[in-house]
């Protein structure tokens, strides 16, 4: 059974008209996550002298990116959401559908010229994982490639992600569905 299928549609959340696709059954589902996380690896195993450090973005991200972080043999750093966060911040404030939101990471997160690979759940609208990918740039790092386990091409953020010059992989699309 493909990772597709072991996640779970949700009508109308949350709000009338959206499709929420749920990774949390992927998640409880011991082989669906082994499928994640040995497939990711698979990828990037031959990869892994192109970047140095792995970054997620809460809060699935962690998940993800601690998992592959621990494949890999490299260091795991979090994107957080406004005030999480103990130390000296950097911060990313974007735009959502009614308002904004900021992202922030620590400032002594990563050295300058460090190259990185961004994990995120799911690729949207793309603003998070744009402002994500901003953060990192702000400490004069690089987004080698942003990875996801869902796209949902029909909302535009891979688009948006590869008309800003990132390389985009995901796992699955759900497309018009």
């Amino acid at each position: 059974m493909p990772i597709k299928s072991r996640i779970r549609t949700i009508p109308d959340y949350p709000k009338k008209g959206i499709m929420f696709r749920d990774i949390t059954t992927l998640l409880k589902d011991p082989i669906g996550f082994r499928l994640v996380i040995d497939n990711l690896t698979q990828r990037y195993i031959s990869m892994s002298d192109d970047f140095d450090v792995i970054i997620g973005i809460e809060a699935r991200g962690f998940i993800i990116g601690g998992a592959l972080s621990y494949t890999l043999g490299k260091g795991f750093i979090p994107i957080r959401k406004a005030g999480k966060l103990p130390f000296d911040v950097v911060s990313q404030e974007y735009d959502l559908e009614y308002g904004t939101d900021t992202v922030e990471m620590h400032t002594d997160s990563l050295e300058k010229g460090a190259r990185v690979l961004l994990v995120d759940d799911l690729l949207a609208t793309g603003g998070t994982t744009l402002a994500s990918a901003a953060l990192v740039e702000k400490l004069g790092a690089t987004v080698t490639e942003l990875a996801f386990i869902v796209n949902l091409p029909d909302l535009g953020g891979d688009k948006k992600l590869a008309d800003s010059g990132y390389k985009i992989f995901s796992l699955t699309e759900f497309e018009g569905e």
